[in-house]
């Protein structure tokens, strides 16, 4: 039955109201201070439930929560409950007197227990002391978000109107506490979220996405990326094999509106021709030999999101004009289909080939490579990139020592030889180089000479000591004509001045290479380490 203020008390209070008021705001102060005293907010509710039944209230008592996405409430905390009672005391809204209190908003008061089919008894174990049962739900923001049940036993001095009452107040409480609880467990969490974080930061200060770098041309990336995800503008993004297209993709598409959409990739080199176009755009059921079902293409399962094609260079002609047609009118059938089907995609599409070159010999068509690039984005390779060397070193070194359970170090000399060679391989060949070191090498110090197993080639030019600097190749002094002696003199070319035509020529090349020291060096047959050493031997500015 709801309950109803008019329910007579079973026995008549022995003492007057103002005693009995004292006692119960004394009772409510005593739970409060339980309340706020200890951590453990379940531990403290189940000595406030325990202070309930020593004056009177109840005999058993048990708190249900809602929860979060259905119309159910399950057992949070109780009292007087062995283990197997507590996993049957769940209750839709609406089922027995518990799911009544939560559907209909309003306390419910089942006088006996014994008769009433609203009483489910899922907890169990009702002995003749236990009579009455009190349902009152909880609400915060007008909204229902448990239940708070007590077992009244026949002695009970109180009656039905401060039991209800009592029961209110102290699940409210109860509620108040709880929420307080995880309200500073969540800040607790996200402090050490944000502490983590920060340690990631500085560990790793020059990241984007989880692209590493600090060099000047992928800051410049990193800057493109930013101006252009938030609009769904086709990009192209070229650049060597190994230069981490992949990873500006993904940014790409993390950094846009469409980051809760799908993003579906495909490298079209990988694929002959005939299961491209299907893998592209989808079969139906028959179009060929083994098409024994419908299958959805990548065009169709990208709908909403991101599509990215990797080697977008090595598709054929006829499927380059099915792919033309889809960029312009976002439409497309089914291989074996007669049925247009419409699609909201943003193209990412990427390409270590020389597209102007293919669409000069006539290997690409001339409107599709204007329509892929919008927006093109060229990834510089490693090698340009000499700033981000020692980072992605240290980076994939710590990734790999923790993968694999290891603890190493380079030396110095074991360092310059990494940042001297020239990564042909670009990022795809340091990674694999650093796994490589990692499995092979012993823990602690790696030295130069350990390097010998796992560079490509025989790279020990790179061991000669900083305090030999190599001279520069004749090569050199041949685009540079020498000061021919004057003829009266007959005094032969001096060694100051062969210095003065190298330090001229190591200008030069800086000049011709922008300032980029590893450039210069390559022109002149150096290594960085010993550009280096001249440019400060020779006190040049860049």
């Amino acid at each position: 039955m709801t309950y109803s203020p008019n329910i007579p008390n079973r026995q008549e209070c022995q003492t007057c109201p103002l005693t009995f008021a004292y006692k119960e705001i004394n009772l409510l102060y005593e739970i409060a201070v339980i309340l706020t005293s200890t951590v453990d907010i379940h531990e403290s509710i189940e000595k406030s439930m325990r202070k309930l039944k020593q004056n009177g209230y109840l005999e058993r008592c048990a708190l249900f929560k809602k929860k979060e996405d259905a119309h159910e409430l399950e057992l949070l905390i109780s009292i007087d409950l062995e283990l197997h009672q507590k996993k049957m005391a769940s209750y839709r809204f609406g089922e027995g007197a518990t799911g009544l209190a939560a559907s209909s908003r309003e306390p419910i008061v089942i006088e006996n227990i014994h008769n009433n089919i609203n009483y489910l008894n899922k907890m169990g174990h009702i002995t003749t002391q236990m009579v009455s049962y009190i349902a009152v739900p909880l609400l915060q923001d007008d909204e229902v978000i448990g239940v708070i049940s007590a077992n009244i036993g026949k002695n009970s001095p109180l009656d039905f109107d401060e039991i209800v009452r009592m029961l209110t107040i102290v699940g409210t409480l109860f509620v108040g506490s709880m929420k307080v609880q995880q309200t500073i467990t969540k800040e607790k969490e996200s402090l050490t979220q944000l502490k983590t974080y920060y340690q990631e930061e500085m560990q790793k200060e020059y990241k984007f996405e989880n692209i590493v770098g600090k060099s000047t041309k992928m800051q410049h990336v990193f800057g493109m990326i930013n101006t252009v995800a938030p609009t769904d503008a086709t990009i192209l993004i070229r650049g060597e094999t190994g230069t981490g297209k992949e990873l500006i993709a993904t940014a790409v598409h993390n950094l846009s509106r469409r980051q809760n959409g799908p993003f579906i990739k495909l490298n079209c080199a990988a694929i002959s021709e005939t299961l491209l176009e299907s893998e592209l755009f989808g079969h139906e059921k028959g179009a060929f030999t083994d098409a024994r079902e419908m299958r959805k293409g990548r065009f169709e399962l990208a709908d909403g999101g991101t599509l990215f094609l990797d080697e977008i260079g090595d598709i054929t002609p006829s499927l380059q004009v099915k792919l033309l047609r889809i960029l312009q009118e976002q439409e497309f059938e089914r291989v074996g289909g007669n049925k247009t089907i419409k699609t909201n995609v943003r193209l990412v599409a990427a390409t270590n080939r020389n597209l102007e070159d293919m669409v000069r010999k006539g290997e690409f068509r001339e409107d599709l490579f204007y329509r892929l690039n919008v927006i093109p984005l060229n990834l510089p390779p490693l090698r340009e990139r000499y700033e981000d060397v020692k980072l992605l070193i240290e980076h994939y070194l710590g990734r790999f020592m923790k993968e694999h359970r290891k603890n190493m170090h380079f030396t110095k000399g074991a360092m310059e030889v990494l940042l001297e060679y020239p990564w042909p391989g670009n990022i795809r060949e340091l990674q694999n180089t650093m796994e490589r070191i990692v499995l092979i090498c012993p823990n602690g110090e790696l030295q130069p000479e350990m390097l010998n197993h796992v560079l490509p080639f025989n790279y020990q030019k790179l061991y000669m000591p900083p305090e030999v600097p190599m001279m520069a190749p004749p090569s050199v002094y041949v685009t540079t004509p020498a000061p021919q002696p004057s003829q009266d003199s007959g005094a032969p070319m001096t060694k100051k001045s062969l210095l003065e035509l190298e330090k001229e020529s190591i200008v030069q090349a800086l000049m011709d290479s922008h300032g980029i020291q590893t450039k210069a060096a390559r022109l002149l047959g150096m290594t960085a380490r010993q550009i280096g050493y001249k440019i400060k031997q020779y006190e040049i500015v860049i």
